[in-house]
């Protein structure tokens, strides 16, 4: 199932075409999948080349640790997780390597690197989700993440399936239309609240 973004300006269909679907097929990726993702994240820019990001990685069906990264999830993303291949924590490291300082722009870098890694998944026509709803602690636990390192997100990867595929009320939320915020909310000109005023597109069109 395609949504893509109804927008105000023409984007690449690799932005506009990413959504974060709930509906995954069992089917494992493949490691050149896997290894393109990952390369997409080690790309990322960051503060001073710090690199400030690990990725966790589990898959299904191989070992224990993709089990334990899943009883970390909330109840409401376990509903509709037990089927998703590959299952990645991402961690956050709060302190250069550098100089050993706090590193404020640790979590935006990790942003960018987790951005990278699914627009290249889209890129393989691949889908993926980013989970808040997990128990950092016990995920800190089961991983031996450091305590200078911050667990962030939860990111499933896989194929998508037919929202048919999902229980009620989790196939509802598949289906409904996907918002955001009009630019004028969010895009402010010289000053906090005035809102940047462009030129409209000649038309405003869905992608794709």
């Amino acid at each position: 199932m395609r949504k893509p973004a109804t927008t105000a300006f023409a984007l690449h269909p690799l932005i506009a075409e990413r959504w974060s679907p709930r509906a995954f097929a069992e089917t494992p990726l493949a490691d050149a999948e896997l290894g393109a993702l990952l390369e997409a994240a080690r790309w990322a820019p960051s503060a001073f080349n710090e690199q400030p990001w690990r990725l966790i990685v589990t898959r299904r069906g191989q070992g224990v640790a993709w089990q334990r990264l899943f009883d970390t999830l909330s109840e409401g993303n376990r509903v509709w997780c037990a089927r998703v291949p590959v299952l990645i924590l991402s961690v956050a490291m709060l302190h250069r390597r550098r100089d050993g300082l706090p590193n404020r722009t640790a979590q935006h870098d990790l942003g960018l690197a987790t951005a990278q890694l699914m627009l290249q998944a889209r890129a393989l026509d691949l889908a993926t989700h980013a989970m808040a709803g997990f128990d950092r602690d016990r995920a800190r636990a089961a991983f031996a993440v450091p305590e200078d390192c911050e667990p962030v997100a939860v990111i499933a990867v896989g194929r998508q399936d037919r929202p048919e595929s999902l229980p009620e009320p989790v196939r509802a939320r598949e289906l409904a239309p996907r918002e955001r915020l009009g630019l004028d909310a969010i895009a402010f000109a010289g000053r906090w609240g005035e809102p940047l005023r462009l030129a409209a597109a000649p038309e405003r069109r869905g992608a794709g």
